[in-house]
């Protein structure tokens, strides 16, 4: 099961939220995704926070490794994962891809960041432990 929670009870997630608002302040909309993901690593390097940026992602099916793998935006915190996109509405297919990015990297946090619109979209996805291999 997944959960579409507040931000604020997660510090983490709210400082990563905060990095994204300067971001699209600066910014503003229009860029492609690659202009934000730059951004925020500059942005997150001057906050201090810790990430890792397009991490190769491996699959497993039935124990094996398949050749197929994903490269989420950011790694936050070794727990967070954060995801850029820049178009005028995040949707269900945004959602889908950052969830199959929790599980194939078995981590319970997420965070989808939209810098598409007028203003930054966000979504704080939260992978419960009965939804966990």
């Amino acid at each position: 099961m997944y959960e579409d929670l507040p931000a604020i009870a997660d510090p983490q997630t709210y400082a990563v939220i905060g990095v994204g608002m300067r971001v699209h302040t600066g910014l503003g909309s229009g860029f492609p995704e690659s202009v934000y993901q730059e951004a925020c690593a500059l942005e997150l390097t001057a906050s201090g926070i810790p990430f890792a940026q397009q991490l190769p992602i491996s699959v497993w099916y039935n124990g094996r490794r398949l050749s197929t793998s994903y490269r989420p935006d950011f790694l936050c915190f070794d727990a967070l994962l954060v995801e850029i996109k820049a178009l005028q509405r995040l949707g269900g297919a945004e959602v889908a891809q950052v969830l199959c990015y929790l599980k194939a990297m078995r981590l319970s946090r997420a965070l989808l960041l939209n810098f598409g619109a007028a203003r930054l979209e966000y979504r704080r996805l939260v992978r419960t432990p009965d939804a966990m291999p």
